[in-house]
C-alpha cells in the first residue's frame, strides 16, 4: 500500500510541477487530476488493503480533472474579456490559486485620493465587467477596498469600505443583482508595497474584485 501511494504522490508532484508551461485550461485540468489522483489513491488503498490504490487514483484523477476544468469552461472567457477591456489601464487581471478571477484596480483609475466616488475612468471598465457578470449569473463577487497608511484607522477603515460599496452600487446599477455582491474593507492592513514613497502609496490605494463560481455539484 505504501509503495502504491508513494508512486501516486510522485506522479502528482510531477503533474503539478509541469504547470509552468501550460495554458490556464491545462493548469486547471492537471492540478485537478493530480489532487484527485492522490485522494483517490489514499481512499482506494484504505478500502482495499492497497490493491485499490491505482484504481482509486484513476477514478480520482478523472473526477479531479473535471473539477479542475471548471475554470476553463466558465471563467476563462470572462478573464479574456476583462484583459481586453483593461488593456493599457494598469488594471491587473489574474487567476487566483483557488480559481477565482481577480481584478486589482489602482486608485488613479478608480478613486481620487481620500474619496470614494467612482472615477469617470473607472466606469467603462465596470460597465464591461457588469456585462460579463450578467452573462454569467451563477458567479458571485467580492469587492475589497484598500488604502495606504496615510491617516488613521478611523479614516482608512471606513474609506476602504465605502470604496467597495461604491463599486458594488455602480455594478448593481448596471443590472447585476446586489445579492451576488459582498464587500469588505481592509484599510491599510494589506499593502502590496511599502508606504515609503508616493508611488508605493498609490499602489496600496486600490480596489480588488474577486469573481467565484459555485462548487460543482457532487454526482
Amino acid at each position: 500500500m505504501k509503495t502504491s501511494i508513494k508512486i501516486i504522490a510522485i506522479s502528482t508532484a510531477l503533474a503539478l510541477g509541469g504547470c509552468a508551461n501550460m495554458t490556464e485550461t491545462q493548469k486547471g485540468t492537471a492540478k485537478g487530476a493530480a489532487i484527485g489522483a492522490t485522494a483517490g489513491a489514499v481512499v482506494g488503498a484504505i478500502a482495499d488493503g492497497g490493491k485499490g490504490a491505482a484504481i482509486g487514483a484513476g477514478v480520482g484523477a478523472i473526477g479531479g480533472a473535471i473539477a479542475g476544468n471548471v475554470w476553463s469552461k466558465r471563467m476563462e472567457e470572462q478573464k479574456q474579456q476583462m484583459e481586453e477591456a483593461t488593456a493599457g489601464t494598469g488594471v491587473a487581471v489574474t487567476q487566483t490559486e483557488d480559481n477565482r478571477l481577480k481584478l486589482e484596480i489602482p486608485s488613479d483609475i478608480s478613486f481620487d485620493t481620500g474619496k470614494a466616488d467612482i472615477n469617470p475612468n473607472f466606469r467603462p471598465i465596470l460597465d464591461k465587467f457588469a456585462q460579463s457578470l450578467v452573462a454569467n449569473p451563477a458567479t458571485t463577487v467580492l469587492i475589497v477596498g484598500h488604502t495606504d497608511s496615510t491617516g488613521t484607522d478611523a479614516i482608512n477603515n471606513p474609506l476602504s469600505v465605502n470604496r467597495a460599496a461604491s463599486t458594488r452600487d455602480y455594478i448593481s446599477s448596471r443590472g447585476v443583482a446586489a445579492s451576488r455582491i459582498s464587500i469588505d474593507g481592509r484599510g491599510s492592513r494589506e499593502p502590496v508595497a511599502s508606504n515609503d514613497t508616493a508611488e508605493n502609496r498609490a499602489k496600496n490605494r486600490r480596489v480588488e474584485i474577486f469573481v467565484a463560481e459555485p462548487a460543482p455539484a457532487n454526482p
